[in-house]
């Protein structure tokens, strides 16, 4: 089983909010690689809108750090920068043991339930048939439950942020990663901690996962 959830076509509530879902998904995965000029008109044309959501979506993706903006030369993806490794893993390996802990203290039932199920899931993947897309589809998928889950609209807000730029990492150096199946597995564990209401293993899981992933990182640089 290697399919992502099937959640049907996604609903925006505006063509802005499209075009920043998919643009800032190009970024993420590097499908618009670093410091790459942005084509608003190209962009428009592909996603079949105006060029007044493009750039209204670009300008959220600046706030992001996922876009840059020059005066009088245009707009271009940031670079992938390793040094901006050890801040983003500052932040996120204080938030992310927060968000766990809280989801598995205070996430009704039904959602630790379906915390549950996502673990056995990844619990029949074959990790190493995934393409990178899926695997890292995947590794967004999981982080993103926790986050809705610890049922904190600010903190998800600002997690996803930064684990949006350490995914553009995870992505450039995914490939000389030997042992990317493990930190992928480590989510089972992690969703099971917390949809079992283990709060402090919860807690422990989800720090030792972003030390794990900083270092896993600067032993390939």
């Amino acid at each position: 089983m290697s399919a992502l959830p099937d959640d049907g076509e996604p609903e925006f509530a505006s063509l802005a909010d499209k075009a920043y879902t998919v643009i800032r998904d190009r970024l993420i995965m590097l499908d618009i690689p670093p410091m790459t000029a942005i084509d608003d008109v190209a962009l428009a044309k592909s996603l079949e809108v105006g060029r007044t959501p493009v750039r209204e979506a670009l300008k959220r993706l600046e706030i992001d750090r996922l876009v840059v903006s020059y005066p009088r030369r245009g707009t271009f993806a940031t670079g992938v920068d390793i040094t901006d490794l050890a801040y983003i893993s500052e932040i996120r390996v204080q938030l992310e043991p927060l968000a766990a802990r809280r989801a598995a203290d205070s996430a009704p039932a039904a959602v630790l339930a379906d915390l549950v199920a996502l673990a056995d899931t990844i619990d029949d993947i074959d990790v190493r048939t995934l393409d990178r897309d899926t695997l890292m589809r995947w590794d967004l998928h999981v982080h993103r439950a926790v986050y809705t889950a610890a049922a904190n609209p600010h903190l998800e807000d600002t997690l996803i942020r930064y684990d949006n730029l350490a995914t553009r990492i995870f992505c450039l150096f995914l490939d000389r990663m030997v042992h990317f199946d493990q930190h992928v597995g480590e989510h089972s564990g992690l969703l099971r901690a917390i949809g079992e209401r283990r709060a402090d293993e919860a807690e422990q899981r989800a720090r030792d996962h972003v030390i794990g992933f900083e270092k896993a990182i600067r032993a390939v640089v």
